[in-house]
């Protein structure tokens, strides 16, 4: 049940506290001083490396104005100046400062400068480290109606050509250029470098010969700036170029297929294409060609494309195609009926397929493939790859021809294929990772590798992301702990850790490559690291889990309509599968996360069924729960169509019948489910609270029935999986859950049983104070004394005992281990899940792996 999530607040502020003064050590710093009417500025390096090109800017009150720079160039624009490095300061070097050649300037009055910014963080080095920029800037400054671009590049290469376009507010105009010339289209403005500054080196300006212009309204500033295609101040990226040479090698009279030349990616790579049907948006695919469907006969239409990036920019719209469908009336006869329908491939979602040409007197158009009777895809030729389909299903494959005029043939012979496993012909390994084992477990991602638990593993379920109580969207982008009560129906309202997710800087020694963090990274902690553990392993699939017993409580209000489940699902896809991390302390933003998760895990514990304290239940959970796991699976399959990249979906499902009764419609959520992960264990326990079982002691995983189990329901493994074999479910989409921790009574019984089924007095001491009764498998041995380990061969249960009057643990080993793969294994079931890596230095899932075999 994992009852215990919650994040410390304490180590999370403590963790925050640490951080801050290592930022500030790795950067530049400036301090001011004030002579009469001369200021100066001492930018020191108190880091251990040399630190060039370097900006400085600052703010004056209205009126006052900064000339005569010395050691530096000045550029002012309104009340803000910056200062620009001439170039034998240009770099600091590490422990030493700009002295005795700190830049200097005259005051018009002598007043204290504001809101100092050094490569654009705080002068005094608090706050957040600078800004991530691109490599080439163009800062605009005007004065009166003479303004000036000065363009930087930061590139670590000298760039040889160099344009900035810009658009003025209306009715504004640029002319008269200096250092430069100047163009117009329509309202927007292309300034081009003189042959004399177009190459600048890195670390150089086009100071002192940076272009100048003419405005037409003094103090106009620009409305949209671009260089060399990135924004001006260097934020955002080099878009794509426009798609070329769109055409339409075929129409009917409902429909348009259309085709085009790739674009030219720009600092990103294309995922996407957009089709629009005039300035409407008709669809987005991943290829070079789309059909339009859904028109109306004997209607021109016009359409364009555009494509679009990993952080979802937009190139240029390309040159527009005018198409008029065709009219129904000039033919009515079918096209003979496709043959030869075979399967030419299939993978885990998807099969391809090819069949003979029709023939029709006006021309095939296109073919529909048939999945079960319903259309799946329109495709032009004799071949198609269909996806979005769920691994180890059987499904039935049928094609119909179409001609231009919509006349469909009938169906083809049909072919059965079934879908590939999930992971191929061998097992899933699937570990839990949980977000607070870094504070008091001190197990971070990096251990997953140096216990060769990482190479072992199939996937990863990072646990846990949570919902947004006002929203009803999935909660990111905060830090607040749970309340330390476990009956508290609000504990997990709200709560969050974004420090551990991608806020906190790791130390070379935490992290995955030995390479710490600067501070400065928009991606740092957990999710930093998980992406550095799939570089190393690129067999690993890591899913986001959203849920567990904390955090379970809205999951019935989410679901509850059409509106509000697709309005969740998209907020879940944005933030993990997109990546659009919320900003954190400067931490995330677009994109940020793209490429860690591989799909969703859903632990919704549970629906229409009790859960955590104060957990929302509602009737119609059941059905809604099946809803709810239908649009992920839509949803994950249309942005499968953008990116080409299949998304897996599992679930956290129990072990208990009358919680599937409750709650779950096990045949039909399989359509949309790539594994169940089932409960496997927490059969028995006292709880941290001693709200469970304080009083009796029981197997917490047995594998069988217990022929002395006193309890009137016999909870085990085969019992926990018996009710989705009997739902008819592919038993190779089935996982058995295995608990890398023990569940502890104290004050035990002897009993003649070496404590099983006997007298206790609440939960034993836990690994952690606020997780009585439970300890991770590692600590467990190495922590309690005296612990005599059993094997119960008749129900397949390990537990261990201190003795009479003493503890009691029951927990799974090597041995119970190799007893329920070899059960699972003689099931034909897809393989193992774990509930959490933390307790495990090892030797588990050493064991799992060497048997479970290939």
């Amino acid at each position: 049940m994992r009852r215990i999530i919650g994040i410390l607040t304490t180590f999370i502020v403590l963790a925050a506290l640490a951080v801050a003064p290592a930022q500030a050590a790795d950067r530049l710093t400036a301090t001011f001083s004030l002579s009469g009417t001369t200021g100066k500025y001492v930018v020191t390096n108190p880091g251990t490396s040399a630190v060039s090109n370097w900006t400085l800017a600052f703010e004056l009150p209205s009126g006052v104005t900064a000339s005569n720079p010395q050691n530096a160039t000045l550029s002012q624009s309104g009340t803000k100046v910056t200062l620009r490095p001439l170039f034998y300061i240009n770099s600091v070097r590490a422990g030493g400062n700009t002295e005795p050649y700190s830049p200097t300037f005259t005051l018009s009055s002598a007043v204290q400068p504001a809101n100092c910014t050094l490569n654009g963080a705080a002068c005094d080095g608090s706050g957040e480290g600078p800004p991530e920029k691109a490599g080439v800037t163009a800062e605009y400054s005007i004065e009166g109606s003479r303004a000036k671009f000065i363009v930087a590049n930061n590139s670590g290469a000298t760039i040889s050509n160099w344009s900035i376009v810009f658009t003025l507010p209306s009715g504004v105009t640029a002319s008269n250029a200096d250092n430069g010339s100047i163009t117009q289209t329509g309202s927007t403005f292309t300034l081009s470098p003189a042959h004399y500054n177009g190459t600048i080196q890195s670390g150089r300006t086009t100071e002192p010969y940076s272009p100048t212009f003419t405005v037409s309204r003094a103090g106009a500033a620009p409305v949209t700036c671009r260089v060399n295609d990135v924004n001006c101040d260097g934020s955002g990226d080099v878009l794509p170029g426009a798609p070329g040479n769109l055409s339409s090698p075929v129409k009917t009279t409902k429909t348009v297929s259309l085709k085009w030349d790739a674009a030219t990616p720009g600092s990103l790579p294309i995922t996407a294409y957009e089709v629009y049907n005039g300035s409407a948006l008709a669809t987005t695919v991943a290829e070079t060609n789309a059909t339009v469907t859904g028109l109306t006969p004997n209607t021109e239409y016009t359409f364009t494309v555009k494509a679009r990036d990993r952080k979802g920019g937009l190139s240029p719209a390309s040159s527009p195609v005018t198409v008029k469908t065709n009219n129904p009336a000039d033919d009515t006869q079918a096209p003979t009926v496709p043959g030869g329908l075979r399967s030419t491939g299939k993978d885990s979602g998807s099969v391809s397929l090819s069949w003979s040409a029709s023939s029709d007197s006006s021309g095939v158009a296109n073919y529909d493939v048939l999945v079960d009777g319903k259309v799946a895809t329109t495709v032009i030729g004799t071949t198609a790859k269909v996806g979005g389909l769920s691994p180890s299903t059987e499904y039935t494959f049928t094609v119909k021809a179409r001609d231009s005029y919509d006349n469909v043939s009938g169906a083809s012979e049909a072919v059965k294929v079934k879908t590939d496993d999930i992971v191929g012909q061998g097992y899933a390994k699937v570990g839990y990772f949980v977000q607070w084992g870094i504070y008091g477990r001190q197990y971070f991602v990096k251990n997953l590798d140096t216990t060769g638990n990482a190479r072992r593993l199939t996937h990863i379920n990072y646990a846990f992301g949570n919902i947004d109580p006002v929203n009803l969207t999935c909660l990111h982008g905060v830090t607040k702990g749970t309340t330390s009560n476990p009956q508290d129906p609000s504990q997990g309202d709200g709560a969050g850790d974004a420090e551990a997710d991608y806020g906190r800087p790791f130390s070379a020694a935490q992290s995955v490559d030995g390479v710490g963090d600067t501070g400065w990274e928009k991606l740092q902690g957990n999710y930093n690291q998980l992406l550095k553990l799939k570089k190393k392993y690129p067999h690993l699939k890591i899913l986001i889990s959203l849920g567990g017993w904390t955090y379970s409580k809205y999951f019935s209000d989410v679901a509850k309509t059409d509106a509000s489940r697709k309005k969740f699902v998209q907020s879940c896809l944005d933030i993990y599968i997109k990546g659009n991390l919320p900003v954190y302390a400067g931490k995330g933003g677009p994109g940020t996360g793209a490429g860690i998760f591989d799909g969703i895990d859903l632990d919704w514990e549970w629906p229409g069924a009790e859960g955590h304290a104060g957990n929302h239940v509602s009737p119609d959970d059941k059905r809604n729960n099946t809803l709810l796991i239908h649009e992920f699976r839509r949803q994950l399959d249309e942005l499968t169509k953008e990116t080409g990249n299949r998304y897996q979906l599992t679930a956290f499902t129990p072990a208990d019948p009358a919680k599937i009764e409750a709650g779950w419609e096990l045949a039909e959520v399989a359509k949309s489910m790539d594994i169940f992960n089932i409960q496997g264990y927490d059969f028995h326990g006292a709880g941290s609270d001693n709200s469970w079982e304080p009083k009796r002691t029981g197997h917490q995983g047995n594998l069988y029935t217990d022929t002395d189990d006193p309890y009137p329901f016999h909870f085990s493994v085969e019992n926990a999986v018996k009710p989705y074999l009997d739902a008819g479910i592919n038993p190779r989409k089935l996982t058995l859950g295995l608990a890398y921790y023990g569940r502890g009574w104290q004050q035990v019984k002897d009993g003649g049983k070496s404590g099983e089924w006997q007298d206790a007095n609440g939960a034993a001491p836990g690994q952690f104070a606020e997780e009585a009764g439970t300890r991770g498998y590692s600590n467990l041995l190495a922590s309690v004394p005296n612990c005599k380990i059993v094997h119960d061969e008749q129900a397949v249960a390990t537990s261990c005992f201190t003795g009479d009057n003493g503890q009691w643990w029951t927990f799974d080993d090597a041995w119970s281990i190799q007893k329920k793969v070899a059960w699972l294994k003689s099931k034909n079931m897809l393989g193992a899940m774990i509930w959490e890596m933390s307790g495990d230095p090892g030797i588990l899932t050493q064991t799992l792996d060497q048997s479970l075999g290939s």
